[in-house]
């Protein structure tokens, strides 16, 4: 016969044994999950490789882009599974004029691209005399001081920089590198049912909505999400630029 406290020990050990698979377990297969879990619905690094969204973004800056933003497709999971499932955005929201905005390539959606939003559906847009026009409307612009850029050569160059304010009152930084650049005129683009048109703040050096066979149009589909947040940023020769480090994405 077994005695009262053999019996009470291994009532401990079953008691033991349950609190560890009901509880720990689970605990352990969140907190294992939880990266992912983050990467895929919250917020997802990025790094800026060019220099196209310049001074907005640099060349060696990494952020996070907040994939709730605009919702979710299949492209918000990794490895962009087709699934019959999300035919559609979930939770979808449209982006706000001036967001910068992480999305995928239509060319080639393995490709992660970050331009800023100007152009909505149905919109008629325009580059005249290096002006973003809006439906006919030039944009608000003024000279503001010179960006000081650092060449291949590690000369320092100094660039021209205006303030740019969208209809809605977003106002950001653009660079102008060359007078009567290439895009510095282009025809009239009307933006489809379902798709943005998307710019970089480096207007000389940006291969964006304006190269329609190589960018274009961006479907809603493919927005991955708002750039947020700089966490992280090197400059020339490995230097941490700890100044940028915390900055907001405007």
């Amino acid at each position: 016969m077994t005695s009262a406290p053999a019996q009470a020990t291994r009532q401990r050990g079953v008691l033991g044994t349950l609190v560890l698979v009901v509880v720990l377990v689970p605990l352990l297969i969140v907190l294992l999950a939880s990266p992912l879990l983050i990467r895929t619905f919250l917020f997802q690094p990025f790094n800026t490789p060019s220099g196209s969204l310049k001074p907005t973004l640099l060349v060696g800056d990494y952020f996070f882009a907040a994939k709730f933003s605009y919702g979710y497709t299949r492209y918000s999971f990794p490895f962009s599974p087709p699934l019959a499932v999300i035919s559609e955005r979930i939770f979808a929201s449209e982006p706000e004029r001036g967001d910068v905005v992480v999305f995928r390539l239509p060319k080639d959606p393995s490709t992660d691209y970050v331009k800023r939003v100007v152009g909505f559906p149905g919109e008629r847009i325009q580059m005249i005399n290096g002006v973003l026009n809006i439906n006919g409307i030039a944009v608000r612009r003024e000279r503001i001081e010179d960006f000081v850029d650092t060449d291949d050569s590690g000369r320092q160059v100094r660039i021209k920089q205006w303030r740019e304010t969208l209809p809605n009152g977003v106002s950001h930084p653009t660079l102008d590198m060359i007078d009567n650049g290439f895009y510095d005129n282009t025809k009239e683009y009307r933006v489809p049912a379902g798709h943005y048109f998307m710019l970089g703040d480096n207007r000389d050096n940006s291969t964006d909505s304006r190269v329609e066979a190589a960018v274009g149009y961006v479907p809603a589909e493919n927005l991955i999400g708002r750039a947020q947040i700089i966490f992280w940023s090197i400059g020339e020769g490995g230097r941490i630029r700890s100044d940028r480090i915390g900055m907001k994405v405007r």
